[in-house]
């Protein structure tokens, strides 16, 4: 017999109330306050819209130094009966070694029978497999930053969108930049315009999260690399991360017809030293505002 939307939404939530009796500490199980009552309303009146895919992460500690890898997962509708997203992470590996790590959390995954629970599962397997990653790169970075003469690498990504509306999405993207450590800015309206600048790994990540599971209409026009000896802020061209907002044309109830004014989005651009993006974002040379 054919499982339903409703029957894996309540499994879920059994696994949820499972996780959080194995993680009870603050900071251990991290879940939006209404992912779980969006949920609940459903299941009380299934003839409503879906609620958003569950999703939330779990803090690991592993080997005696306790390092932290952080395990996200992002569930389908129709988990378990189809494969949970999940994507393990740590400040202490490398992209590579994150990679390597990755790919045989999802092979482990996939040997496992079709249609049962397996977040709990997942968690155990990456306690029990990170620790070699974690030690191979802690050999690695003591020896690359000798051979390096401990040089460091800005990274800067230019992400544009054919728009950014929803409170939601901002608010995923400025929190992720938090997170990372990363400064830029995001251009809200039609179209949108993201910018991240710090560590490689810090921003290839956030590229990952705010596209994860699927954003349409959005691409990485153009990526910028700079080489410095001792700390990257000092290449910085953005303080912080900034909500960036500028007079509008059209009305805000019509998105399709609110467009930002790119004039003044082009000052901004040459006063952070980055005129030359307006071409590469648009495909046109830019004329400043009158304004």
């Amino acid at each position: 017999m054919a499982v339903t939307v409703k029957e894996c939404l309540e499994l879920q939530l059994l696994e949820v109330e499972m996780l959080l009796s194995m993680f009870p500490k603050r900071g251990e199980f991290s879940l939006d306050a209404d992912a779980v009552p969006s949920i609940q309303r459903y299941l009380r009146n299934a003839e409503g819209a879906l609620p958003p895919q569950l999703e939330y992460r779990i803090a690991l500690h592993v080997g005696e130094a306790k390092v932290k890898v952080e395990l996200q997962v992002l569930l389908p509708h129709m988990y378990p009966q189809v494969a949970p997203q999940l994507f393990a992470r740590s400040d202490a590996l490398h992209r590579q070694q994150q990679l390597q790590l990755n790919t045989g959390l999802a092979s482990h995954i996939s040997s496992l029978d079709s249609g049962d629970l397996c977040v709990c599962e997942a968690v155990q397997w990456v306690k029990d497999n990170s620790l070699p990653f974690l030690e191979n790169s802690k050999a690695s970075s003591e020896c690359a930053s000798k051979e390096a003469g401990a040089k460091e690498m800005l990274h800067r990504m230019w992400i544009y969108s054919h728009h950014i509306y929803r409170q939601e999405l901002r608010k995923k993207i400025f929190d992720c930049a938090k997170k990372l450590n990363l400064t830029g800015f995001c251009l809200t309206g039609k179209p949108g315009v993201i910018c991240v600048e710090g560590l490689q790994e810090s921003c290839d990540e956030f590229w990952r999260v705010i596209r994860y599971p699927n954003w349409k209409h959005i691409s990485c026009k153009h990526v910028e690399n700079v080489e410095t000896e001792g700390s990257i802020d000092k290449l910085r061209l953005f303080h912080s991360f900034e909500d960036l907002q500028f007079q509008a044309h059209g009305d805000y109830g019509l998105r399709n017809d609110y467009h930002m004014d790119l004039g003044q989005f082009l000052e901004f651009l040459k006063q952070h030293q980055s005129g030359h993006i307006f071409q590469i974002l648009f495909g046109v040379e830019g004329k400043l505002s009158d304004n």
